[in-house]
């Protein structure tokens, strides 16, 4: 009887854990290296050469998602300029959340996310309330979403909220990250359209 409710308790518990193929997706499509260089070569004049690493951390946890991610110039990769953990959950079917947190002393990791996964845990993170992307899968091959309305404080470059857009493909990121003043006026970010990042690997 014993035996019987254990392995009761283990079915219910895997499946209420149990992935979606559609989070599995979105989390393969997710990870990767990816570069704006294209884009900035085509238009120098309004972006950047980014890269961008998403980089799966903590494998072994049944709670959805986990990456490193980390943003820095072309020319400055040791410096990263902004390194974030993002944690992606399917909360409702069809309904994908991508929270954001960030750590303290963030230029310690940079480059390396074996030493972030080794040294944090989820909860010595700090979530970014109000910043989490929603995104659901628009076809078979994309998904999109973004932050919802002003929910998401920033205070850089005046800001008082920031906005983010996302479309994610197989080998494509779209991201259009934006800052506002409390006039709704856009303070900073991309004014024409966000950047296209190609996966590289």
């Amino acid at each position: 009887m014993k035996i019987l409710i254990a392995l009761t308790l283990f079915f219910i518990v895997n499946f209420s854990f149990a992935q979606s193929p559609e989070l599995i997706k979105l989390a393969d499509y997710m990870t990767g290296s990816y570069s704006s260089e294209a884009q900035h070569k085509a238009d120098t004049a309004n972006y950047f050469d980014i890269r961008l690493q998403i980089i799966r951390i903590w494998n072994n946890r049944s709670d959805g998602y986990w990456f490193y991610v980390e943003q820095a110039v072309a020319e400055s990769l040791d410096k990263p300029y902004r390194q974030r953990v993002y944690h992606l959950t399917e909360p409702a079917k069809g309904i994908f959340s991508s929270e954001v947190f960030t750590m303290n002393q963030p230029l310690r990791f940079a480059n390396q996310s074996e030493l972030l996964e080794k040294t944090l845990s989820p909860d010595s993170l700090i979530e970014r309330e109000g910043c989490a992307v929603i995104l659901t899968q628009i076809n078979k091959k994309k998904f999109s979403g973004s932050t919802e309305g002003k929910k998401c404080p920033s205070d850089r470059t005046g800001a008082s909220y920031a906005t983010s857009e996302v479309t994610i493909l197989q080998t494509e990121l779209h991201s259009w990250d934006r800052g506002y003043n409390k006039k709704d006026e856009q303070v900073w970010g991309a004014t024409l359209g966000g950047y296209i990042f190609i996966k590289k690997k």
